[in-house]
């Protein structure tokens, strides 16, 4: 359904450092730099047939997150969604929500943590058992 998803970023190099510890747990490898015509950066991580872009505002104003907005990263594992949520901390993001772990819902059994990024940005890693 998706091409891709890009967030905006207050300082391209720290969200780098970022997103390169905790797409790494998925196994993202270094992100596609772009500079546009304007000398603006953005950062495309590549994975599984999806893109995942970072970049400095276009407009010149200060990137903001989105409120209610969620990015969710599918993980293979309950293991693989605390490394995500434990990585995401280590690098400058912040817990959020209920500690990661199992959530049982009308939706079915999932493991789920939740992060907000350096930037606000609010993300999601989940795992549904088969």
């Amino acid at each position: 359904m998706f091409s891709h998803v890009m967030v905006g970023s207050n300082d391209i190099e720290r969200s780098k450092r970022f997103y390169d510890a905790v797409l790494g747990v998925l196994g993202a490898q270094e992100p596609f730099r772009h500079v546009n015509g304007t000398g603006h950066v953005r950062l495309f991580y590549r994975h599984d047939g999806g893109s995942f872009g970072i970049s400095e505002p276009i407009n010149g104003e200060s990137a903001t997150f989105a409120n209610g907005g969620t990015i969710g990263f599918k993980c293979k594992s309950p293991e693989q969604v605390r490394q995500f949520h434990d990585v995401a901390v280590a690098h400058g993001g912040t817990s959020i929500e209920e500690p990661p772990g199992l959530r049982e819902s009308d939706m079915g059994s999932m493991h789920l943590a939740y992060v907000r990024d350096p930037d606000g940005n609010k993300l999601c890693a989940l795992h549904r058992p088969k």
